[in-house]
């Protein structure tokens, strides 16, 4: 569609300010206004009642990686190879394709792959990524060879929120030194003793505190929050984390993590309205994937690592003053690599490849009706592979797992929670989703592999 703020011929000016905020590991239900319990979320959920509130959308992937590698390329992560799982602390490849390429020093995200930020800059926007990268650790997989003037954070998967460390242990049988993983410009930056939420958040802030109303920019804020290891702002000690203690927390500490998330996006969204970008800035929150054990996927069954509902329906909040309309509860079913291509089309930027997204904002500001799509995910860790396909409101999974095969069809519109497996029931209908599933996999294959 042609925007509003935006044609061909319009003036600089007239682009509006891009501003992507991704949470880490957050449940469908982490959030005030997607049901949460004992978790107080007021700015973001502010955010959703003058925005767009999106019931029905998908990351990319149940972790880390794949999630950020479509929203980078807006294509499904396949067809990069080795990154459909997340990439393992120390660049480690978890299943034989991401090995293959860790062996060889070329797992991460080649430059050539990647469109969202080199995009943007061609058409004007000044660039920044503030936060978790984790799309490769070598050289030539950096921010910065990505399109990014500015960038700022960790490059790996998850550090500790006070040393900017990787755990000491083993892990995957791999002895880690609690090496520090903190980068400025792609090169080591020391900041150890502040907490990361609160340093992403300031970080953030201040890139915005330099911009000018005549040059639109592009800001991307990947937070490490509320992903392992689980530390509040005030759990700080003087050792580094050990493995021993990475995945251990509870409820309280996890809620204490999402609020300072909450108070670091207001704090954004103020800077914004202080500048004055806030009536011409598209704001897009989401989460990479669904939670862990300690967090909640609301109705949903499963979890991170999972292609059941609660491993890849996520919470997502599209907020554009005057464009989308306030208050729009959307169950329009959309999927990470969506917002690439939203910003292809709200930009009129030419990616270097075809995207496989849609026009996501497009259809929130026209108001059209819901409309039935494809959706497809796969997830390789070892000899695990996880698969589904979701096609109007049915979705058959297909998990393997140690040479066993499980196979699942559900109706989402009269089952959302996946309780009712109707495989046996409805034959036909599974067939039919296991040859999209086929068609699907054999079109995305990597590229590079």
């Amino acid at each position: 569609m042609v925007y509003p703020a935006f044609s061909q011929n319009s003036p600089d000016k007239s682009r509006p300010n891009i501003v992507i905020i991704l949470a880490d590991d957050m449940g469908y239900g982490d959030l005030g206004c997607y049901g949460a319990k004992g978790i107080t979320t007021p700015r973001i959920d502010a955010l959703a009642k003058q925005g767009a509130r999106l019931t029905a959308f998908y990351s990319n992937g149940p972790e880390c990686t794949p999630t950020r590698t479509a929203l980078l390329t807006g294509r499904y992560q396949q067809r990069a190879g080795g990154l459909e799982c997340a990439i393992g602390l120390g660049n480690i490849g978890r299943y034989p394709e991401a090995k293959a390429l860790s062996d060889k020093g070329e797992l991460g995200l080649p430059t050539d792959m990647s469109a969202l930020p080199t995009m943007l800059k061609e058409r004007g926007y000044r660039t920044a990524i503030v936060g978790k990268w984790h799309l490769g650790e070598g050289a030539a997989y950096r921010p910065a060879a990505h399109g990014f003037d500015y960038a700022i954070g960790p490059l790996g998967g998850a550090v500790d929120y006070f040393h900017h460390t990787e755990p000491v242990g083993v892990f995957l049988g791999t002895m880690m030194e609690g090496n520090h993983d903190f980068y400025r410009q792609d090169q080591p930056h020391q900041r150890a003793g502040t907490y990361m939420t609160h340093l992403l958040t300031n970080e953030a802030v201040e890139w915005l505190n330099i911009q000018k109303k005549e040059e639109p920019f592009f800001l991307y804020v990947p937070y490490t929050t509320p992903h392992e290891p689980y530390q509040g702002a005030d759990d700080y000690q003087p050792d580094k984390l050990g493995m021993d203690r990475w995945s251990k927390g509870d409820t309280k500490t996890y809620a204490r993590m999402i609020e300072d998330l909450d108070r670091g996006v207001g704090q954004i969204l103020d800077k914004l309205k202080e500048k004055g970008f806030a009536e011409n800035t598209l704001v897009v929150f989401f989460s990479d994937n669904g939670p862990t054990t300690i967090g909640s996927a609301g109705p949903f069954s499963g979890n991170k690592g999972h292609v059941f509902e609660g491993g890849i329906r996520v919470p997502a909040i599209v907020h554009w003053p005057g464009k989308v309309p306030a208050g729009v509860v959307s169950d329009q079913p959309f999927i990470s690599m969506d917002i690439t291509a939203s910003l292809a089309a709200l930009t009129d930027a030419k990616p270097r490849h075809k995207l496989d997204g849609v026009d996501m904002v497009g259809h929130l500001v026209s108001g059209k009706k819901d409309y039935d799509r494809n959706l497809f995910w796969r997830k390789k860790r070892a000899a695990q592979v996880r698969s589904a396909v979701r096609s109007g409101d049915l979705k058959y999974i297909l998990d393997i797992d140690e040479g066993k095969r499980d196979e699942y069809l559900f109706d989402l519109k009269a089952d959302p929670g996946e309780k009712n497996n109707l495989l046996q029931k409805r034959p036909a209908d599974a067939e039919r989703l296991r040859k999209l599933l086929h068609e699907w996999e054999a079109e995305v294959k990597p590229e590079r592999m």
